[in-house]
């Protein structure tokens, strides 16, 4: 049977292509981005930087293929997390953050975001964050606000757990208090759950009969008497 020419050149160039975005993203996460020459990354492939810009034009275009099969990756861990049927609404934001914020240190996301470089890269990176991590908690807090389980606003807490997660992946905390990653995000979540003292007894009120107060919207057309 005859092959498709097209075809074989089509495979081909999607392998090198593979093969190159593979090698970039070893380096990039190794050495940091800015650290890593075209010239370096040539060498490890053991090609010539032509065949390199020949797939991508520029250093920017690699990076960016490199960060699109790193949040694929960290897409399919987020929605592994989220299929574990059966378990109670703690877990499951447990299991969201904690696979979100070791998957976003392992690529070092938060400080391609925050950092210095090329705003558009910042900007490219900061789109995909909420695209694949954050709409995900939003949507979960929003579902324990509907089930009565989180009295406070979804979106207070998605802003308090973005704000916590980018820091903590970037944070030297784990190494101060020699706690792990993953141990700094169970108590992020337990402190955005919960609160950071736990009432004295059971039913959410302590022992003096007091509790926090969410503030709730004010309708500005009326006034508010003394």
């Amino acid at each position: 049977m005859e092959t498709n020419p097209v075809l074989e050149v089509s495979d081909k160039d999607r392998q090198r292509t593979d093969v190159i975005v593979e090698a970039a993203g070893r380096l990039f996460f190794a050495s940091g981005f800015a650290r890593v020459s075209m010239d370096e990354l040539a060498r490890e492939l053991g090609m010539s930087k032509k065949t390199i810009y020949r797939h991508f034009p520029d250093k920017r275009s690699l990076l960016a293929a490199v960060l699109d099969r790193q949040f694929a990756a960290v897409e399919r861990t987020l929605m592994a997390a989220e299929e574990a049927e059966g378990q109670s609404f703690e877990v499951r934001v447990e299991r969201l953050l904690i696979a979100a914020g070791s998957e976003l240190g392992r690529i070092g996301a938060a400080q391609l975001a925050t950092g210095r470089g090329d705003a558009m890269l910042r900007q490219y990176v900061e789109q995909r964050m909420d695209a694949v991590v954050y709409r995900r908690l939003d949507e979960l807090f929003r579902e324990g606000h509907r089930r009565g389980l989180l009295p406070a606003p979804p979106e207070l807490l998605s802003e308090i757990t973005r704000g916590a997660l980018e820091r903590l992946v970037t944070s030297q905390l784990p190494r101060e208090l020699d706690w792990s990653a993953a141990d700094l995000l169970r108590a992020t979540v337990d402190t955005v759950l919960y609160g950071a003292i736990r009432p004295a007894r059971e039913g959410g009120v302590p022992e003096d009969g007091r509790r926090a107060v969410v503030p709730v919207a004010r309708d500005d057309a009326h006034d508010v008497g003394p």
